[in-house]
């Protein structure tokens, strides 16, 4: 009879979780707290992994960004690094470089999903409500659906 295998400590979990991807502290406090029901040996284990550099808000926030940038609008990511709880300082920088792009990141979303600008006001609402779905602010979506910076073939 095989001998039963012994779960793996707290630390080796969110090690674990960290190796995969980076977390938040939030994500990670929600994670572990399946395996503990002591929340305060959970944030004495999240405080030692910040001071080793294991887990850290910044790098989560880069990574998300990184992630959703492609297909969403400033103000879903914006959003949804809220949901994480990271402060505005530790997403400052990385926000901004993102209102830079918004416009082309729109403008590469709304290629892939639509070939050619609206005829007429149910396709234009259509293809608005495709962007603000996806977070891009109201202003974009207008320029987008205007056709600035989109160069047409032929």
């Amino acid at each position: 009879m095989p001998m039963p295998r012994s779960q793996p400590s707290l630390r080796a979990r969110a090690v674990r979780y960290l190796a995969q991807r980076e977390h938040s502290r939030v994500e990670l406090r929600r994670k572990l707290s399946r395996y503990c029901d002591q929340p305060e040996v959970i944030d004495a284990l999240l405080d030692d992994l910040e001071r080793g550099n294991l887990l850290s808000s910044e790098r989560f926030a880069l990574s998300l960004i990184h992630r959703r940038q492609q297909r969403y609008g400033n103000l879903r990511i914006t959003q949804e690094l809220g949901v994480h709880g990271l402060a505005a300082a530790a997403t400052a920088e990385p926000l901004q470089a993102l209102k830079d792009s918004e416009l082309a990141r729109a403008q590469a979303a709304w290629a892939r999903k639509f070939q050619t600008l609206p005829q007429d006001t149910a396709e234009r609402a259509k293809q608005a409500r495709f962007l603000s779905q996806r977070g891009f602010s109201s202003e974009t979506v207008r320029a987008v659906l205007r056709g600035d910076g989109v160069e047409e073939d032929g």
